[in-house]
C-alpha cells in the first residue's frame, strides 16, 4: 500500500512539473512577443529621454527655434548617442526627476548601447529582468515554506501571470523593483536563519539595490524591520541587533540620493494623485488592481461598456480566493510563516489604502502595489499546493481546487493572449493616448506634410507621436508665445497640440490668413482662406 502511494506522488509530482515547465515557457513568450506592437507611451518616452543623458530643457531649447527638422532629430533625444555620457544621464536625473531612481536607468542605458535603441530593444532589458522573477520566487518559497512543490507552483502562477507580463513589455522599473523585491526578502530570511556575517551583508546589498530602483522600497523595507521585530518578540536579540545594523548600512548607501530629492523636489510629478475620487471608485479599483495578478482583459475602471459588468463575477471570485488564501495561510502555517506574507501584502498596500479611502487621493495603482501582489501570490500558491498536493485532503477536496487551479491557470492565459495583441492597455493611459494611432494615420496620408507643434509639446506628446508617424513627415517647433514661418513646399500642413496653446490657433488663422479645421482632438489642419 505504502508503495503504491509513493509510486502515485512520484507521478503527480513529475506531471505537476512537466505542466509548470509548460507555463514557464509560455510565460517566457508571452513576455516577448509583439513587445514592440504596442503604442511607446509617455512615462517610457520618459525613460529614453533620461536614457539619452539629455534633459528637457535641453531638447527645448535645441529644438523650439522654429526651422525644420525631420523625425531623426527628434530621436536624438530617445537614444544614447557620443554628445552625451553615463554622468550626463545621472545629471539629468538629478535635475528634473529626482524622484526616479538611477539604478534602472543606467542599465537599461548600458543595455540599449549593446543591443540598440528599437523600442523592442529598450522593452526587452525589462522582460529579461523579469526570466529572474522565476528563480527568486522559487527560493523564496524554499526560504519560506520549506517546499520545493511550493516554489514550483508559485512560479507556475507567476510565469504567466497578467500583471508581471503588462510590466515585463514596458520600459520602466517595475521588472527590476519586483527581482529587488524578492531577492531582498530571500537574503532576509537566508540571514535570519544562518545568522552569519557574510549572510548580512548580503543582505545590505539587496537593500541597496532595491532603495536605488524605487522609492517605494523604503516602505518594503520598514515592513521587513516589523517582520524581523515581531518574531524576535520586540527583544533586542542578536538577530534584531544584526537587521538593525544592515538596515543601518544599507540605509547610509541611500542617504546621498535623499538628499537629492530633499534639494532637487519634483513635485510636479505626482500631481495626478490629487485627483479625488469617490468611495466606490476606489473599492472598484482597489478590486481591479487585485484580482489583475489573476485575471486582466485591459478593461480599465473608467472605461464604459457592459465588459466591465459581465466582469463583475469572475473579480469577486478571485476577490474570495485571495481572501482565502491569506485567511488559510494564517491558520495553517507558523507565525514566521504568515507574518512574513501579511507584512509583505501591507509593506505598500496598507499605507495605499489609507490615502486613498482616508484622504480620497488616488495614488493606488498597479504598479505601486506589486509587493502586495507578490505577497498575494504566495498565498494563493500555498493554498494550492495544500490542496492539491496533500495526502490528508480528501479526494473530492482536490479535485476541486484542481479545478479551481485550472480555472486560475486558464485566466491567466487567456489574460495574455487578449495582452499580446492589443495596440494601447490600461497602463498606458488610453484615455489620453489611444488618439495617437489615429492622429498618425492622418498625418501619414500626406505626401509631403508638416506638423507645427510648440515647446510643450514636445515631452512626451510629439514624442510619443514620433514612433507611429512616417520619416516623410517634417516638424516645426517653436517657442512658447512664438509663431512659425510656415513655408511653401508642403501637400498638408498640420498644427498638433496635446497641451492647448490658444495663442498659436490664433496667431496662426490671422498672421497667416488660414484656417484651422480640426480633424481630431489634438490635430488641426491648416489651409488659405479664399
Amino acid at each position: 500500500m505504502k508503495k503504491k502511494l509513493s509510486q502515485k506522488w512520484t507521478n503527480f509530482q513529475y506531471w505537476l512539473r512537466f505542466l509548470i515547465i509548460i507555463l514557464l515557457g509560455i510565460g517566457v513568450f508571452f513576455r516577448f512577443v509583439n513587445i514592440d506592437k504596442k503604442n511607446y507611451w509617455g512615462d517610457e518616452v520618459l525613460s529614453s529621454l533620461r536614457i539619452s543623458g539629455y534633459t528637457q530643457s535641453e531638447m527645448k531649447t535645441q529644438l523650439s527655434d522654429g526651422r525644420l527638422i525631420d523625425i531623426e532629430d527628434l530621436h536624438k533625444y530617445q537614444h544614447p548617442n557620443p554628445e552625451k555620457n553615463a554622468i550626463d544621464t545621472i545629471k539629468g536625473i538629478i535635475l528634473e526627476d529626482s524622484q526616479i531612481l538611477p539604478l534602472y536607468i543606467l542599465i537599461t542605458r548600458f543595455w540599449v548601447e549593446c543591443f540598440g535603441n528599437s523600442i523592442a530593444a529598450v522593452r526587452s532589458f525589462s522582460a529579461f529582468i523579469s526570466l529572474l522573477t522565476f528563480p527568486c520566487f522559487y527560493w523564496l518559497c524554499q526560504e519560506l515554506f520549506e517546499s520545493s512543490l511550493v516554489g514550483w507552483i508559485a512560479i507556475g502562477l507567476v510565469a504567466i501571470s497578467p500583471i508581471h507580463i503588462v510590466y515585463a513589455q514596458e520600459a520602466r522599473s517595475y521588472s527590476l523593483a519586483i527581482v529587488a523585491i524578492l531577492i531582498s526578502s530571500v537574503a532576509l530570511l537566508r540571514a535570519m536563519r544562518l545568522q552569519t556575517k557574510v549572510s548580512w551583508c548580503i543582505y545590505v546589498a539587496t537593500l541597496s539595490i532595491g532603495f536605488y530602483t524605487h522609492l517605494f522600497f523604503t516602505l518594503v523595507a520598514f515592513a521587513q524591520g516589523i517582520y524581523v521585530v515581531a518574531i524576535e518578540r520586540f527583544r533586542l536579540s542578536k538577530t534584531l541587533i544584526y537587521y538593525l545594523l544592515s538596515l543601518l548600512a544599507g540605509f547610509l548607501t541611500f542617504v546621498p540620493w535623499i538628499w537629492i530629492i530633499i534639494t532637487n523636489p519634483q513635485p510636479e510629478a505626482v500631481t495626478w494623485a490629487s485627483t479625488k475620487q469617490t468611495l466606490f471608485m476606489s473599492v472598484v479599483r482597489w478590486a481591479g488592481i487585485f484580482s489583475r495578478a489573476f485575471l486582466d482583459l485591459g478593461i480599465s475602471p473608467n472605461e464604459p461598456g457592459k465588459l466591465k459588468f459581465v466582469l463583475i463575477p469572475f473579480i469577486l471570485i478571485i476577490l474570495a480566493l485571495i481572501s482565502y488564501s491569506i485567511y488559510f495561510v494564517c491558520r495553517r502555517t507558523s507565525k514566521k510563516v504568515w507574518l512574513f506574507v501579511l507584512t509583505l501584502i501591507g509593506s505598500v498596500g496598507l499605507p495605499l489604502l489609507i490615502t486613498d479611502f482616508v484622504f480620497q487621493k488616488r495614488l493606488a495603482t498597479s504598479r505601486y502595489t506589486l509587493p502586495s501582489v507578490l505577497g498575494i501570490q504566495l498565498a494563493v500558491a500555498y493554498l494550492f499546493t495544500t490542496k492539491i498536493a496533500s495526502i490528508s485532503t480528501k479526494t473530492w477536496q482536490k479535485k476541486f481546487w484542481s479545478l479551481v487551479a485550472f480555472m486560475v491557470i486558464t485566466s491567466e492565459v487567456l489574460s495574455c493572449m487578449v495582452h499580446s495583441q492589443a495596440q494601447i492597455w490600461w497602463n498606458q493611459f488610453p484615455d489620453k493616448y489611444q488618439e495617437y494611432p489615429k492622429i498618425a494615420n492622418i498625418i501619414n496620408q500626406g505626401k509631403k506634410p508638416l506638423l507645427i507643434s510648440d515647446e510643450d509639446n514636445i515631452i512626451p506628446p510629439l514624442q510619443v507621436l514620433t514612433n507611429l508617424i512616417d520619416p516623410k513627415v517634417k516638424f516645426q517647433i517653436v517657442g512658447k508665445n512664438q509663431l512659425p514661418e510656415i513655408t511653401n513646399g508642403f501637400s498638408d500642413i498640420f498644427l498638433f497640440l496635446f497641451e492647448p496653446s490658444d495663442f498659436l490657433k490664433a496667431g496662426v488663422e490671422k498672421v497667416y490668413n488660414s484656417k484651422l479645421q480640426q480633424v481630431d482632438d489634438f490635430l488641426w489642419k491648416i489651409t488659405k482662406s479664399n
